[in-house]
C-alpha cells in the first residue's frame, strides 16, 4: 500500500532500465555466454598461435648437387618474381635423394645447366615446377646468347628493366592482405553476433509470453519499455562480448606478429566493429521483437523472423565472397550504403580500407535515421500482439490500432 500522495511510478527510461539491468545480470551470468565467449577466445588465440607457426616459411626446399649450387640464387629470384618463395641448400646427390624420400627436400636439382632434371619423390608442385620451368628457358636463352658471341649477363639485365608503363586513369588502392583478412574476420564476427543475440531478443520475448509472465510485467510497465529494455540489456551483453573477443583477438595477433599493420589501423577496426554492432543490434534486434511477439511457441521463433534474417545472411555472404578477390566491386559497395544490408556489408569494407568517408557517414546516418521509425514499427507490433496467446497473430492484425 502507497501513502498517499508519494508517488512510486517508474518513469519511462526507469522501466526501460530496470529491464535492461535485469536481461545483462541474467545472461552475463548464464553458462551459454561465458561457455560461448571462452570457446571463441581461445579459437581465435590458437587461430594466431597456428599462423604464427606456418606463417612466414617457403613454399618449397630445393635441394642442389655439387656442381650446380650457382643455379640456387637464380632459381630463389625466379620464384620471386613469380610471388613463390624458394629456400635452397646444397647436398650430396645421395644425401638428396635420401632427403626427397624422407621429404625433408621437396625437389633435388641434378644434371647439368643445359639439361637440367629434378628428382621428386611422387610429383611435383605446379608452382614450382613453374619456377623450375622459367630458370630452364632463362639457361637455354644465355647457352644460345653465348654461342652467338653475346653477353648473358647484359641481355638479362636488359630484359629485366623492360617494363610496361601503367597510366590509371584513377589512382587505385594499395589493398593490404591483412587488411583484406580483418575485414573477413569483422564479417564474421557482426553476423555472428547478429545472428545469435539477434534470436535470443526474439526467444525471450515468446518465452515471457509463453510463461504469462509478461502478463505481470505490463501490470506494470508499458509495452514499448518492456521490449526496448529487453533489446538494450542484451544488446549490451552482446557490445561487452564484441569487445572482448575484437580486443584480445587482435591483441593477441599483434602480440605474435601475426598482424603487422599498425596499432591505430587494428583499434580503429575495432571501434567500427562496435559501431556497426550497435547498429546493426539495434536495429535488426527490434525487429526480432517485434516479429517474435507474433507467436506463443519456441519452435515457431524461426519462422517467423526468418524474413528479416535473410537481410543479414545475404548481406554476409554477398560480402564474404566478393570482397576479398574483388575489393572495388561495385554492387558490394552500394549494397553497403543501404540499411539492411550495411551491418554486415561495411564493416568488412572498412577494415579492408578505402572506403570514402562520405560512403561511411552517409551509410551510418541512414541506419541512424531509420531506428526511430523501427522502435515505432516493431512498438506496434509488440504493443497489439504480446497479449495474444495460442494462435500466431498476423502482421495485420498486429499493426492495426488496439
Amino acid at each position: 500500500m502507497t501513502t498517499p500522495g508519494h508517488d512510486v511510478r517508474l518513469s519511462s527510461w526507469d522501466a526501460v532500465r530496470l529491464v535492461a539491468g535485469r536481461e545483462v545480470r541474467t545472461k552475463l551470468r548464464s553458462k551459454a555466454f561465458l561457455i560461448a565467449t571462452a570457446a571463441t577466445l581461445i579459437l581465435l588465440i590458437g587461430f594466431a598461435l597456428v599462423m604464427k607457426f606456418i606463417g612466414g616459411g617457403s613454399d618449397a626446399t630445393v635441394g642442389f648437387a655439387p656442381g650446380n649450387d650457382a643455379l640456387a640464387q637464380p632459381l630463389e629470384a625466379v620464384a620471386r618474381s613469380l610471388g613463390e618463395t624458394i629456400d635452397t641448400r646444397e647436398v650430396s646427390e645421395d644425401e638428396g635423394r635420401a632427403q626427397v624420400a624422407d621429404e625433408s627436400l621437396d625437389a633435388l636439382v641434378v644434371g647439368s645447366a643445359d639439361s637440367l632434371r629434378v628428382v621428386v619423390k611422387k610429383d611435383i608442385d605446379d608452382s614450382l615446377r613453374n619456377s623450375l620451368n622459367v630458370l630452364a628457358s632463362q639457361l637455354a636463352l644465355n647457352q644460345e646468347i653465348a654461342e652467338l658471341g653475346g653477353d648473358p649477363a647484359q641481355v638479362s639485365a636488359a630484359v629485366a628493366d623492360a617494363t610496361v608503363q601503367v597510366e590509371p586513369l584513377e589512382e587505385p588502392f594499395p589493398y593490404d592482405g591483412q587488411q583484406l583478412f580483418l575485414g573477413i574476420v569483422a564479417g564474421i564476427l557482426i553476423y555472428m553476433s547478429l545472428l545469435l543475440n539477434g534470436q535470443l531478443v526474439a526467444q525471450g520475448v515468446v518465452e515471457e509470453k509463453a510463461s504469462r509472465v509478461v502478463e505481470l510485467l505490463l501490470s506494470t510497465i508499458r509495452p514499448w519499455q518492456l521490449m526496448l529494455g529487453k533489446v538494450l540489456g542484451i544488446g549490451l551483453v552482446g557490445l561487452i562480448q564484441m569487445v572482448v573477443i575484437g580486443g584480445v583477438g587482435i591483441a593477441a595477433a599483434l602480440a605474435l606478429d601475426v598482424l603487422t599493420i599498425s596499432v591505430s589501423t587494428a583499434v580503429g577496426t575495432v571501434i567500427w566493429l562496435v559501431v556497426w554492432y550497435l547498429l546493426g543490434f539495434l536495429m535488426y534486434s527490434l525487429l526480432f521483437a517485434g516479429l517474435g511477439a507474433l507467436v506463443s511457441r519456441q519452435e515457431d521463433v524461426g519462422g517467423v523472423v526468418s524474413p528479416a534474417l535473410m537481410f543479414v545472411i545475404v548481406g554476409y555472404v554477398i560480402g564474404i565472397s566478393v570482397l576479398p578477390s574483388d575489393p572495388d566491386n561495385a554492387m558490394v559497395e552500394g549494397l553497403s550504403l543501404l540499411p539492411v544490408f550495411a551491418p554486415t556489408v561495411m564493416p568488412m569494407r572498412l577494415a579492408m580500407g578505402g572506403v570514402p568517408t562520405w560512403q561511411a557517414a552517409l551509410s551510418v546516418g541512414l541506419v541512424v535515421i531509420l531506428i526511430p521509425a523501427l522502435v515505432w514499427l516493431a512498438g506496434r507490433i509488440y504493443s497489439n500482439a504480446v497479449m495474444r496467446s495460442g494462435a500466431r497473430v498476423k502482421l495485420k492484425d498486429a499493426l492495426r490500432s488496439a
